[in-house]
């Protein structure tokens, strides 16, 4: 069972995205982009790289190059249960 967003930024992932730069398998002279998102623990950034791994082994197009930034959404400190509500009128 896959865990949700929130059960994943309570344990510290943030949200990664990668531009990926590559060249197009028949012209190689040709770059392309590809978006990626997915959440990652910092500073190893495992599904990154896990994802660059199987793009090298399954995918046609060389890598040309990688951007990528990652923003933690919420941290375990930043999140408070509520257990009441005031209403002013």
């Amino acid at each position: 069972m896959q865990e949700s967003e929130t059960g994943l930024m309570l344990k510290g992932y943030g949200l990664t995205t990668a531009e990926i730069f590559y060249r197009m398998p028949d012209y190689r002279s040709v770059l392309n982009t590809f978006v990626w998102q997915q959440y990652d623990l910092a500073p190893d950034y495992p599904e990154l790289f896990r994802f660059i791994e199987f793009w090298q082994e399954n995918i046609e197009g060389p890598l040309h190059s990688v951007r990528f930034t990652h923003r933690k959404l919420i941290g375990p400190a930043e999140w408070r249960n509520v257990t009441g509500e005031f209403r002013l009128h």
